[in-house]
């Protein structure tokens, strides 16, 4: 991976296809945007796991019936890098999300901006920090579930893979699953490397169909890590309750 860190992420964001990232989102619910993240920042972020400052919470995955593992939520003010890529990737996604609520047949709009977004959060008392660090080890692994920390949902999130498979790790995919109705679920594997980011739908995604439109239930996970250690970032838009 080339060493990107001097090239500020905002910046890198802009690079992509979006045209490519959104023609992925609307047919499969996720894009991946390979090689966002420089080694060095991934190795930072991280080393910073075990840092107590950084953080608000450490959550144990088994003892919640999640999966196996453990997770930390980032406090505000979030670490520099964090806050520019949920910044950053926000204005870009806000056009997407409301295309799907409209789709979905839903009145509400999303702000350009996510700071306005994040007002009518903590108007709504979402007012706790969502984006997070994993850490999984041998056997560990995280179930289906989707991230909803309240009545206020941004429809899509990202999550940044920060080791290296096949290196650091082996196993430990990242899982997509789809509920269309009438239809027995649908699972995918997403290849990540190092540095790649995966953008997903958090809850429902609209599909077009013969009848109209249907609404698409969305589930993500890791399968089991059969060795090594694995480290992922994930931003999610919305806050907490």
């Amino acid at each position: 991976m080339n060493d990107l860190a001097p090239y500020p992420a905002a910046a890198r964001i802009s690079e992509p296809d979006w045209t490519r990232i959104e023609a992925d989102l609307e047919a499969h619910g996720y894009a991946v945007i390979g090689n966002l993240l420089a080694a060095t920042e991934c190795a930072t972020l991280s080393a910073g796991f075990d840092s107590d400052a950084t953080f608000r919470n450490r959550v144990i995955m088994a003892r919640h019936g999640y999966g196996a593992g453990e997770y930390r939520y980032y406090a505000y003010p979030l670490p520099g890098l964090i806050e520019t890529l949920r910044t950053a990737l926000y204005a870009r996604l806000a056009p997407i999300a409301n295309r799907w609520q409209s789709a979905l047949g839903r009145e509400s709009a999303f702000p350009l901006s996510h700071a306005a977004y994040l007002d009518q959060c903590h108007a709504a008392g979402q007012t706790r920090p969502t984006p997070l660090l994993l850490r999984y080890g041998p056997d560990d692994y995280n179930r289906l579930h989707q991230d909803l920390y309240g009545a206020l949902c941004f429809p899509l999130q990202a999550a940044f893979l920060l080791s290296r498979p096949g290196d650091d790790f082996q196993g430990g995919e990242f899982l997509l699953t789809e509920q269309r109705p009438r239809m027995q679920t649908r699972a995918e594997v997403v290849p990540l490397f190092q540095g790649d980011g995966v953008i997903f739908a958090v809850n429902q995604r609209p599909v077009p169909g013969p009848r109209g439109g249907s609404r698409v239930t969305m589930r993500h996970g890791v399968s089991r890590v059969r060795s090594g250690r694995r480290y992922t970032l994930g931003v999610i838009f919305h806050d907490a309750k």
